[in-house]
């Protein structure tokens, strides 16, 4: 049997000092005995001796030069797994070959039949393990296919992590900071990754938080104190008492549920302000999804960053670096009955007299507001009284019929209240979007104000003496997926106001709010108002994380819900992420979690990610007593659909040959077929 060479392939074949021709002698003498000649002469390879032996050599001929004709390199394993897949009628090339849409960087590819298997396992199922024997590339595959899913923008980032079992997960007694501390056991992770990825773009990925390592401690964080308020459906409550199976509020308005609810136990905590006034709690490696000026220049999707990432970089340029999105949509709450109509109950909040020691009353100038408040208030007449004033009447007098009006101001709790009593009631604030958007455009209409400047897009105002309606006011802009910003004028320094013709002085401090509503919802329905506001658009809202203060420690909590984005919403309609989407995940050493947590592990899946799970079940480092959470999770996922196992075998090692063979004895030794000593 004569199979011809090309003129590159010639040395590769041979390899250096005839080692590959020496080696693939000493194999085909080994499996096949005497009968067999292998001769290389010029461009050519000659077979000779028994045609059973010579088919089994051409085989692993023909093998080798296809994987080198692929770019491939050959070497011991290399040569030792072509000659035992050919005993077996297998061909290495096709038992190694990737399906054509699969691709790993650089010239990688897999050595084996297991190899092969793995890496198909890991393109088709969303969750893949990997189980077996050291050297079989269980993890530097994982690592090539996460750094090929990030290259192709399958995934937004990696994250690597296993435990550090070795030392307790006590990495405080550790010299050095957290980085150093955790190096030596995520050594393996890095020295795969630096061979796909150079150093300068590594350290931009590790930077940018493209690429997450830590240990599986470090991930259990991302948690707020419990006592953090979080959106629900009925209103909100405390995260510390959410469990599984409850609903909150995700970015969109609309209920999501809770899948998962970690308790964090006492962690330190940081006191997060944004450019708007409001505020929240979080841990330090709690995820936050953001737009820095990069991003939107070049309109990236947010990325996701940790707390102590953003610490002490806030500013670039003074400008603000982290922007965290709005709400998508307004919340939809439930919806309520209500007494009054909400766009005439914003107006009487705004313009109306409320007092109780007459009959209810509105004041305006606009005839506008006064017919459009008379639609909505049937069986009751606005009657000008004199002047701005209209009075809110039956139209008769006598009988025994109540006003309407004030009967449900009275339900409502704002019959008899002053100026700066006013607030907006309950049933109001948790109504639908439709309900809430007609409060406050009532409240902008009578008492707000637009001003547009040249050039410049319109800014919304409205001034209150009542803090409790400010406060409602931001609540109705905040639901809407608007922001506020809250200003207080002190009553000594605001211009009196004129009633016909005399100075009247404020007997308490302004409330001024500037808001910022999202496209799509206007502010007013005054048609001077909304003229004005509709020629320059208003200026988009925006939030920015503006510091990050150390607030002393706390029990805390993280939960993950079930959204494509992993967006719920905490107090003051802040916007927070607690779920690893759109990632690559990697645990490796698997066979040291505990069943806790690879539980918490795997539930800490996010949508559009992959998860692979690596580990040794004969080099388990956890005490006696404790089961290996790598050994239960086989046991339990076995047969989900989306959760693929591989189990590796000796065959598949790449080490060193030796190293198989070290694998294979100790095997036999555990199955009683050592020597015993």
């Amino acid at each position: 049997m004569v199979i011809p060479l090309k003129p590159e392939e010639t040395l590769a074949f041979l390899g250096q000092a005839d080692r590959h021709l020496k080696k693939l002698r000493a194999l085909f003498k080994e499996a096949l005995g005497e009968g067999l000649k292998l001769v290389v002469r010029g461009d050519q390879v000659e077979l000779l001796g028994e045609p059973e032996k010579v088919a089994v050599a051409e085989r692993v001929v023909r093998d080798l030069l296809a994987l080198l004709r692929q770019g491939a390199e050959l070497d011991e394993p290399t040569l030792e797994q072509a000659v035992a897949l050919a005993q077996e009628g297998q061909g290495l090339y096709e038992a190694t070959s990737l399906e054509s849409e699969l691709s790993l960087p650089g010239r990688l590819r897999p050595k084996t039949p297991g190899q092969r298997r793995y890496v198909e396992a890991i393109a088709k199922n969303d969750i893949t393990f990997g189980v077996g024997p050291a050297g079989t590339g269980k993890t530097y595959l994982a690592v090539a296919m996460a750094v090929s899913h990030l290259r192709a923008r399958k995934v937004k980032r990696i994250v690597l992590t296993r435990p550090a079992v070795e030392a307790g997960e006590k990495l405080g007694f550790l010299p050095g900071d957290i980085q150093a501390k955790v190096d030596p056991y995520l050594r393996p992770l890095y020295d795969a990754l630096f061979d796909m990825i150079d150093a300068e773009r590594f350290e931009q990925y590790l930077q940018s938080g493209i690429i997450e390592v830590a240990p599986l401690a470090f991930m259990r964080g991302r948690a707020q104190p419990v006592d953090t308020p979080v959106l629900t459906p009925e209103g909100f409550r405390p995260i510390g008492n959410l469990k599984p199976g409850d609903w909150v509020v995700g970015a969109y308005g609309v209920p999501v549920m809770v899948v998962a609810v970690y308790p964090q136990g006492k962690q330190p905590i940081y006191r997060v302000r944004f450019s708007d006034g409001v505020e929240t709690r979080a841990t330090g490696d709690h995820l936050w999804a953001v737009l820095t000026p990069w991003d939107r220049r070049r309109g990236r999707p947010p990325r996701l960053v940790t707390t102590e990432e953003m610490r002490g970089n806030l500013r670039l340029h003074h400008q603000h670096r982290y922007e965290v999105p709005l709400l998508q949509a307004p919340v939809e709450f439930p919806k309520r009955p209500v007494p009054l109509d909400p766009y005439a109950l914003g107006l009487l909040l705004g313009d109306g007299c409320l007092t109780g020691s007459t009959t209810p009353s509105f004041s305006t100038g606009d005839p506008e507001l006064k017919e459009a408040l008379a639609e909505r208030l049937q069986g009751v007449q606005v009657i000008p009284k004199g002047g701005v004033d209209h009075a809110l009447t039956l139209g008769f007098k006598g009988g025994k019929n109540r006003n309407p009006v004030s009967e449900a101001l009275r339900a409502l709790g704002l019959w008899g209240t002053r100026s700066n009593e006013r607030f907006v009631p309950e049933d109001y604030l948790w109504n639908t979007s439709e309900v809430r958007l007609g409060v406050l455009q009532g409240l902008l209409d009578s008492d707000g104000s637009v001003h547009a400047q040249e050039g410049r897009r319109a800014r919304v105002q409205f001034s209150t003496s009542s803090f409790r309606l400010a406060r409602d006011v931001a609540f109705l802009v905040r639901s809407l997926g608007g922001v506020v910003y809250h200003r207080v004028r002190p009553q000594d320094r605001l211009r009196p106001g004129l009633a016909r013709g005399r100075p009247v002085y404020h007997r308490a401090e302004s409330h001024v709010l500037d808001i910022r509503l999202p496209p799509g919802l206007p502010p007013f329905r005054l048609a001077r108002k909304a003229k004005v506001y509709a020629q320059t658009g208003g200026i988009r809202p925006m939030r920015f994380v503006e510091a990050i203060e150390p607030a002393g420690e706390a029990e805390a909590v993280c939960i993950t819900v079930a959204s494509p984005d992993g967006l719920y919403v905490t107090e003051d309609f802040i916007l927070t992420h607690n779920t690893l989407n759109d990632a690559f995940i990697i645990l490796d050493e698997a066979q040291n979690t505990t069943p806790e947590q690879m539980k918490m592990f795997l539930t800490r899946m996010g949508f559009s990610s992959k998860m692979v799970i690596t580990g040794d079940v004969t080099q388990i480092d956890l005490p006696k007593h404790q089961k290996s959470g790598l050994i239960e999770a086989t046991r339990i996922l076995k047969g989900i659909e989306g959760i693929a196992f591989i189990y590796f075998k000796e065959s598949d090692v790449v080490r060193h040959p030796l190293v198989a063979r070290i694998i294979k004895a100790y095997e036999e030794a555990e199955r009683g077929g050592g020597s015993g000593q």
